[in-house]
């Protein structure tokens, strides 16, 4: 009898890659499905170095609807984590029609997918964005599961929408088992230098684009605001480093709730000024890092600090490492690969297409 896969949508990105190391490792059979928009083929070829085993991959897009239905007609799939979607929060304000499109027409598309194929497990990639400025409450900060959710942003909007529609969709079928992931920040690389973050572009998060600062592509890092309520006046973060998070999902998939919805929020209950993370990075890299205070960004809240009991008491989940070995990662891998997984003129290390030819995929 084959071996059901999992089935990980957007398994090329950061955290999805982390999360089929973690998958393979523990012995699961894994297939990526991902369009390779923001992520390179290249992660595929970290994660065998990683674990010596080979995940099945598909290049499609969840947004199109007979593509992902081909795929899973192909595999003999049992459960599914979710994570493709576009995630710029500054973005989602520019391009909110494709924010919606993509984020919750492709969680749609892969819903109606599932049910047509007696998928029934998920864990879905969701967000704290979708709590919003939590400080605006008495007693929510660290933030729990139940604080009332208000996103501030589309971005945001879109991760509350589609858990609507898990919910909802869950609520209806009495075998459906989902588990909502509300990430704070992810933060770090893989120890073993092989694999990190590999933002397209200019990074549109604190630590990516702190590193590209210490490997001098950027010149200095913009902190926007130095006059929020927190020791220092800049804003506070809830940093989770990506190994633990790739744990979570897999912890999260040996416990899905049967026929329920279940939210948990993944983080370390730590939170961490912008200047304490600078600090913290500096000192990884080894000298201090140059940053200008600029105004506020339209849509940050002043403190995105999980309350992490939840998980830990129904899945006993705790996070192990701390900011210090994120950063220790994070700069080993950026320094061991500054470009990424691309080369210095911004081609990708190993294209999907020659990836074809050499029979790679």
């Amino acid at each position: 009898m084959s071996v059901p896969y999992v089935c990980v949508t957007g398994g090329t990105g950061y955290i999805g890659c982390h999360t089929v190391v973690a998958l393979l490792e523990a012995g699961y059979n894994v297939l990526i499905i991902d369009n390779l928009s923001n992520s390179s083929y290249e992660a595929i070829n970290r994660i065998q170095k990683i674990t010596g085993k080979n995940p099945a991959f598909e290049k499609v897009d969840v947004t199109d609807l007979s593509a992902l239905n081909l795929v899973f007609m192909r595999y003999k799939i049992d459960s599914v984590i979710h994570f493709a979607a576009l995630k710029a929060v500054g973005e989602s304000s520019r391009l909110p029609l494709e924010y919606y499109r993509v984020n919750v027409g492709g969680s749609i598309n892969l819903l109606q997918v599932m049910d047509l194929h007696g998928v029934e497990n998920l864990v879905y990639s969701s967000s704290a964005t979708v709590y919003g400025d939590a400080t605006r409450f008495e007693n929510m900060i660290p933030i729990p599961e139940h604080c009332p959710l208000g996103p501030t942003n589309p971005y945001g909007r879109t991760k509350r929408t589609t858990e609507d529609i898990f919910r909802d969709y869950s609520a209806s079928k009495p075998n459906f088992s989902v588990a909502l992931l509300r990430y704070f920040n992810p933060a770090g690389a893989h120890p073993s230098g092989l694999m990190g973050e590999d933002p397209r572009g200019i990074p549109n998060n604190l630590l990516p684009y702190l590193s590209q600062v210490a490997t001098k592509r950027r010149p200095y890092l913009s902190v926007f605001g130095n006059d929020y309520n927190s020791k220092d006046g800049t804003p506070i973060r809830d940093y989770i480093h990506v190994v633990d998070l790739a744990r979570a999902h897999l912890v999260a998939l040996k416990s899905l709730p049967k026929g329920q919805c279940k939210e948990w929020n993944i983080g370390t209950g730590r939170g961490s000024t912008v200047m304490d993370v600078i600090a913290a990075f500096s000192k990884a890299v080894g000298r201090d890092l140059p940053y200008k205070i600029e105004g506020r960004r339209a849509g940050d809240v002043l403190d995105l600090t999980a309350d992490p009991t939840l998980i830990t008491k129904e899945l006993g989940y705790k996070t192990e490492k701390t900011l210090e070995e994120a950063c220790i990662d994070l700069w080993r891998w950026q320094s061991g690969n500054p470009y990424g997984y691309q080369t210095e003129d911004g081609e990708d290390i190993t294209p999907y297409e020659e990836a074809l030819v050499n029979g790679m995929d």
